[in-house]
């Protein structure tokens, strides 16, 4: 991480070749120093390495408290919606949770209190992160991803081949968990810890990323239907995050592909760096030759807006706005005087198109409650541009910028600082970018494998001519 003072960054001087020709003069290494130095007592302004503890057991009822001041203090003086502080009187959270934090049995309790804390705030982008140690050690989740549909847990990927096996496939549907019909089960031990912004977020992390999360020592027992209706019970050993990702096969942030009566399927599955829209733009003269493309982020998750952008830029002749950003704006002596803290507006501005590309067929863009953070933000300017039509379900609902901070014992938890709506001040934060066709995935359609979001793409384009 770069530390800097003032405009002054020492890493970013070090790097910058417009320095080099001052290497050789004595005085560089004493400003480089003297740099370093005062970038490191601004720091413990806002983060001191006090914070930089290592990971114990069990905390100290000093260190607890401490972790519990820092969290409820920084949202109090960061956290964007300030509305929810208001509606909850976070002060008095405080106070409810001080209790909680001083009577909890380890660590492992400790976080799992604050983590329920922050839900309160019901923001996707607003949350307490435990330290690796207890995803490695202490808690864990099953080998599998699901997806709520129709009412009903379907399981969508197996990770563990082992379970392959045991007769566990997706299309498989979850009844119980420990003798507790599954929804009612997540809603009592997940639930109360997730953040979320929306009831779509919620089911995504409930049912994908946090499925039956718990002891990492302690099996689940788990009753499972096939589509015939019949029932096989299972005992589920638990894995941690590292395994988890082991099972795992890596999704492309980019993948493309011709389909028939030449449409292309172009997936932009992540914006957590500049790949997505490289190997877009390295493909798009042959993207291009098609008569339509159909973008699909159901499963991208987010990274860098501007990555987004880049891909947005090649749809037509006119810039384009993306969405309106404020953060707060809060002035100590106006307080003082009595004064309303405000908020700040971010200047909005257009996004120049690419000079050099200019797609001009249809397009139409494919979405789910799990196309979060900046594939919202492409999905919010897409939808503005008015390019095309949106299809699929509504996103998750939550972006922002968020502010890290340290967390005793090795944790770290994130505070959403930026309000994002539409340019019209339009909201999608907490409610999800709206499709212009809703389709839900069908059960019947998931196990014969039709993708009948993709289906109804490809069939709203044949009716233009």
């Amino acid at each position: 991480m770069a530390i800097g003072a003032g405009y002054l960054n020492v890493d970013h001087m070090l790097k910058d070749s417009d320095f080099d020709s001052l290497h050789d003069d004595p005085r560089w290494q004493k400003t480089v120093e003297k740099t370093r130095k005062e970038a490191t007592r601004q720091a413990r302004l806002w983060s001191s390495p006090v914070w930089d503890s290592a990971y114990v057991e069990q905390l100290s009822e000093d260190e607890r408290i401490a972790g519990l001041s820092k969290f409820w203090s920084e949202v109090k003086y960061n956290f964007v919606y300030t509305d929810k502080l208001l509606d909850l009187d976070w002060d008095a959270v405080y106070l409810r949770y001080l209790p909680k934090v001083r009577a909890a049995k380890n660590t492992a309790d400790y976080y799992k209190i604050l983590m329920e804390m922050c839900a309160l705030l019901q923001d996707g982008h607003t949350n307490v992160t435990p330290p690796a140690t207890l995803y490695n050690d202490v808690w864990g989740t099953v080998p599998l991803r699901a997806a709520l549909m129709e009412g009903k847990v379907i399981i969508t990927d197996v990770l563990d081949p082992a379970l392959r096996e045991r007769g566990i496939l997706p299309g498989h549907q979850i009844l119980t968990a420990d003798g507790q019909d599954i929804k009612t089960y997540l809603q009592k031990t997940v639930a109360p810890y997730t953040s979320a912004s929306t009831p779509q977020d919620m089911d995504t992390r409930l049912y994908n990323y946090f499925l039956l999360l718990g002891d990492l020592d302690t099996p689940v027992k788990m009753l499972v239907a096939d589509p015939q209706g019949k029932t096989l019970s299972i005992d589920l050993k638990r894995v941690n995050t590292a395994t988890r990702r082991k099972f795992a096969t890596p999704r492309p942030a980019f993948n493309w592909r011709m389909l028939a009566n030449n449409v292309a399927y172009v997936e932009l599955n992540s914006f957590g760096d500049d790949t997505a829209a490289k190997e877009y733009i390295k493909a798009y003269a042959e993207i291009a030759k098609a008569k339509a493309i159909i973008f699909d982020v159901r499963k991208n998750g987010g990274g860098d807006t501007n990555v987004g952008y880049q891909v947005l830029l090649t749809l037509g002749t006119s810039n384009f706005d993306g969405s309106h950003a404020a953060t707060r704006d809060y002035k100590p002596t106006l307080r003082a005087w009595g004064n309303r803290q405000g908020m700040h507006d971010f200047a909005d501005e257009k996004n120049p198109v690419d000079p050099e590309r200019a797609y001009h067929g249809t397009v139409m863009v494919l979405t789910s409650a799990a196309t979060y953070s900046a594939a919202e933000d492409f999905v919010v300017a897409f939808d503005t541009m008015k390019r095309g039509l949106i299809i699929g379900e509504p996103t998750g609902g939550s972006t922002g910028q968020p502010l890290m901070i340290s967390m005793p014992g090795g944790g770290s938890a994130r505070i959403c600082t930026k309000k994002d709506t539409y340019i019209d001040g339009k909201p999608f934060v907490g409610v999800g970018v709206q499709p212009g066709k809703l389709i839900h995935t069908k059960i019947d359609g998931f196990r014969t494998g039709k993708d009948t979001q993709l289906n109804a793409a490809l069939a709203e384009i044949e009716k233009i001519r």
